[in-house]
């Protein structure tokens, strides 16, 4: 790609809390340029009106029209969305498409008007992404799950049951309003949901079946709603035979080359350190025979649009942290 030349993209539902993100790191990224945010329900309206963030940023208004011929079109639609979107709006063949959705993940799905998406989860996937036309973005839960136990698959030691806990802010659950998002049902309460039937984890098992050669054992995901607006706090165990050194020394290794995840030897790993920032920061205890790993994420950065941002420059060949280096929240 002519490195001169900005990217031109386009964002669909451009309201929601994915689209706000998307905008926040974009309009500060050196190579794209944003063509048009598409949302129905805020038409004529500045961005700045929805995503305050952006006043003084930006006099850009949201638009009922797209520009087909865009390079990037992002969708951030509600989950089965953007399908019916791409049939009553096409674009063009050179357009790339990159789903924040869960509707292209599982590679049943993955074949769509001709398109085939390719599974978004760079430091397990990264080979497929370059060549990639259309991607696939991971869940943020998924994310944070599968990057907790992709160098256990990798090195075919997943061997046992495993048993996963994590916390998720209320942005997790979109911005259109529920009685579980609510301030005074959500502050100083928590409860689980969709106990082992969460959706992600369709995604979830066929990325570490493939990298553990076959997934013969269960994973158990007990999903909560935490009293935070952001970021994802996941624990997973299961056996483990080697040392603890070992474990660090095959994290490390696993994760030498990935530009956003970290191994932390520090006694607790805990969300501060990951919000705001495009990271996944993870630790290692050892107890007995089982192996507990941390893995915390931003379900709004790494666990959607950073992540989107960091797969599209993996496709332009850009350096994969532009426009992504963002500092955690630390207090």
């Amino acid at each position: 790609m002519d490195t001169q030349k900005k990217i031109k993209i386009g964002i669909v539902g451009g309201a929601g809390y994915t689209a706000g993100e998307l905008l926040r790191i974009v309009m500060g990224h050196p190579m794209v340029k944003v063509d048009f945010v598409y949302s129905t329900s805020s038409a004529g309206k500045p961005l700045h009106s929805i995503h305050y963030d952006l006043l003084g940023v930006t006099d850009m208004c949201f638009t009922d029209e797209i520009n087909p011929t865009v390079d990037v079109l992002f969708m951030c639609t509600a989950h089965g969305d953007t399908g019916n979107f791409l049939k009553e709006h096409p674009v063009c063949e050179h357009t790339r498409i990159i789903d924040l959705s869960n509707e292209f993940r599982l590679k049943a799905d993955s074949r769509f008007m001709g398109r085939k998406f390719v599974y978004g989860l760079p430091e397990v996937n990264r080979a497929k992404i370059v060549g990639a036309h259309d991607i696939a973005n991971p869940g943020c839960f998924a994310t944070a799950i599968q990057l907790a136990l992709a160098p256990l698959a990798s090195a075919g030691l997943l061997k046992s049951d495993i048993h996963v806990n994590a916390i998720t802010g209320s942005t997790g659950a979109g911005v259109k309003p529920a009685a579980t998002t609510h301030f005074s049902w959500r502050e100083g309460n928590l409860s689980h949901y969709k106990a082992f039937t969460h959706q992600h984890l369709g995604e979830i098992g066929e990325t570490l079946s493939r990298l553990n050669g076959g997934l013969e054992h269960e994973i158990y995901f007990l999903p909560i709603r935490g009293n935070h607006t952001r970021g994802i706090y996941a624990t997973a165990y299961t056996d483990y035979d080697g040392t603890i050194e070992e474990a660090y020394a095959l994290y490390e290794d696993f994760y030498r080359t990935a530009a956003f995840t970290h191994i932390s030897h520090a006694k607790d790993v805990h969300l501060k350190m990951a919000v705001n920032t495009n990271k996944c920061v993870i630790g290692l205890l050892k107890h007995g025979n089982k192996l507990l790993i941390t893995s915390v994420i931003d379900n709004l950065v790494k666990g959607a649009s950073g992540q989107a941002v960091q797969n599209m420059n993996i496709m332009f060949g850009l350096p994969e942290d532009m426009g992504l280096n963002l500092k955690a929240t630390a207090f």
